[in-house]
């Protein structure tokens, strides 16, 4: 009987490599509060995601809600984005008071829809948040010029976007701050983690002292601040996992080209582009299904798990439709978003995903 394929499978180094690098802290004993892994890792992202301002934080979910509270945005402004995100880009939103105002997306690449973000810019717009999904990039040139015409802070959520480049510009120097997850799913990971790149320098300081506590110092708190540090154990799974990343992305490309192969020409089943424009890394193999293939999105999720294949409805629903917002927000103009929410499903995408496996998932698919 054939093994079951998860959607995912994290990427580790080897068990020698990881013990290596933690052995010290077994004679400092000291295991968080910007330690000498964290530190280290910290100066490494630098370079390798060619910025001069990084802060890392205890995951992605916490990155965003330190630089959306470290910007200083107006308590209950508004703050545009897009609806077809994983939850945290919304709930990072809400937690910091403010308000979501939800944009439709490009039915191309199913990031936020550039040419719709002016119309819903009023006089309580604080910020544009929009997500790279799948490893696309936004429309960084149309987002940004409207940023600077209205004066709003541009936030990427970069979540699916580590290593990429876009037009030759390292995506984590786009708008005024990005985010990047660091979880054990994604392309490269601390096992829990994230980081914010940003231009201003002076923000550093400050997302220092909001990620502890707000402390200033021993007798002086000045914000209100959750406990978001890097402990010292990720920290060095992050230091053994940079050194292996580009080599993992390499092993994606190879999944990657073997879905392609297997999967072109199939009647109603619609590929993640390929974008000139920028670099990937192979992060996620969405594909959506259009109403020319045979069967519903439901039904080839069902065939697919019922052989072992777990896929995921990467996403569904839209964050402007679960329970904790759909009777708040208004998702009435996110047409396109809802369309792509119900078509879409995520293949199993991991370095170690063998080409056989992959021809088993492209045959069911194929029926």
């Amino acid at each position: 009987m054939s093994k079951d394929i998860l959607v995912t499978r994290s990427s580790m180094p080897d068990f020698d490599e990881y013990t290596n690098e933690i052995k010290e802290l077994w004679d400092s004993h000291w295991l968080t509060n910007h330690g000498v892994k964290a530190r280290l890792l910290k100066e490494q992202l630098k370079e390798y995601l060619s910025t001069d301002n990084l802060e890392l934080t205890v995951n992605g979910h916490m990155a965003l809600e330190l630089i959306l509270t470290a910007l200083k945005l107006p308590y209950g402004s508004e703050v545009i984005t897009t609806p077809f995100t994983f939850v945290s880009t919304t709930h990072s939103i809400v937690r910091c008071g403010l308000k979501p105002v939800f944009c439709d997306i490009n039915p191309d690449n199913y990031t936020i829809d550039a040419d719709k973000i002016e119309a819903l810019i009023t006089d309580k717009t604080s910020a544009i948040l929009p997500v790279h999904v799948y490893g696309n990039i936004c429309d960084a040139e149309k987002i940004e010029k409207i940023a600077d015409k209205y004066n709003l802070k541009v936030i990427y959520d970069a979540a699916h976007a580590f290593s990429v480049s876009y037009k030759g510009i390292p995506v984590g120097c786009l708008g005024d701050a990005s985010i990047f997850s660091f979880h054990a799913t994604k392309v490269y990971n601390t096992i829990e983690g994230g980081a914010i790149t940003f231009k201003d320098p002076s923000l550093s300081k400050v997302i220092e002292e909001i990620r502890d506590f707000g402390i200033h110092d021993e007798e002086s708190i000045p914000f209100v601040g959750p406990n978001a540090k890097m402990n010292e154990f990720a920290a060095a799974m992050g230091i053994c996992n940079l050194r292996h990343v580009d080599d993992e992305i390499k092993k994606r490309s190879i999944v990657e080209k073997a879905y392609r192969d297997g999967l072109s020409g199939i009647k109603g089943v619609k590929l993640n582009p390929v974008s000139e424009n920028q670099t990937r890394n192979h992060a996620y193999f969405p594909v959506i299904f259009t109403d020319e293939y045979k069967l519903s999105r439901d039904e080839i999720f069902n065939k697919l798990s019922e052989n072992g294949i777990k896929s995921r409805k990467y996403f569904y629903p839209l964050t402007n439709e679960i329970e904790a917002y759909k009777d708040v927000f208004d998702s009435g103009n996110t047409s396109i978003a809802r369309d792509i929410s119900r078509r879409v499903l995520t293949l199993p995408m991991y370095a170690d995903l063998s080409t056989d496996d992959v021809k088993r998932i492209c045959d069911i698919i194929a029926l």
